[in-house]
């Protein structure tokens, strides 16, 4: 069914403007192979996504930007780091350069078609198949998920990992799903550079992913898989939370 999937994909990439080369970056993303899942922590390659949300409106504001960096190995790559702007800037002065009062500055608006969709190719491209990790993913989730399909027309269908259960389930000392990213940061002595850009989380989260990849292994949870399912029991276990 070649000659289906790649009418199907001309169709979908008129009605969503794509071009030709940004189709064909999207083929070779979703030909990539699916991630081997039974690797060991220190043989995988993580993914970390955080989100930044633009506006006042945390939960259905529009998207601002999308920090992603990799864990592989066991190790922080920090030569690779992904900081994507959904949205225009708001103007900080006026046109004789005087600064604007913050009610009177414009609102943020979306950036180009062509510039969301290559932002997000990029992303592909960084994230490939690997495991994708975030605290509190479904919300992270949602919203990446939202825009791929909306941009590209495109399916994640990757796995991720909510590094809020999983810790959780690890440490008991604060084995709590609700508690905030700050207070894993505080109780381990995790610095955050600028909390609450996106690259900038990622990386704390990042860290914080070391050291509960420590103890996964040190408690017999040694491979991605297997993180997956200590979440989906500690889901099973605090369904209302």
């Amino acid at each position: 069914m070649v000659w289906f999937s790649k009418l199907f994909a001309g169709q979908n990439a008129q009605a969503l403007h794509l071009t030709s080369r940004q189709l064909q970056r999207l083929s070779a993303w979703q030909m990539l192979p699916a991630p081997d899942l039974s690797r060991s922590h220190y043989r995988s390659r993580y993914v970390l996504i955080d989100i930044a949300i633009a506006g006042g409106d945390w939960k259905d504001g529009p998207l601002g930007s999308i920090g992603a960096l990799a864990l592989a190995d066991g190790l922080i790559d920090l030569s690779a780091a992904l900081q994507l702007p959904m949205v225009e800037a708001a103007a900080a002065t006026d046109a004789a350069g005087r600064p604007l009062a913050e009610a009177e500055q414009l609102p943020l608006t979306p950036i180009s078609g062509e510039e969301r969709g290559e932002a997000l190719l990029a992303l592909l491209d960084f994230a490939g198949k690997a495991p994708l990790v975030a605290y509190h993913a479904s919300f992270v989730a949602r919203r990446i998920e939202g825009v791929l399909a909306e941009a590209l027309g495109v399916e994640l269908d990757l796995p991720w990992i909510d590094l809020a259960w999983v810790m959780a389930g690890l440490f008991r000392e604060l084995g709590d799903k609700q508690a905030r990213l700050d207070t894993w940061l505080e109780h381990f002595g995790v610095p955050s550079i600028e909390r609450h850009n996106p690259v900038s989380d990622a990386y704390a989260t990042a860290q914080l992913l070391q050291l509960t990849l420590a103890r996964a292994a040190q408690k017999g949870f040694e491979t991605p898989a297997s993180l997956i399912k200590l979440e989906k029991a500690r889901r099973h276990l605090y369904p209302s939370a």
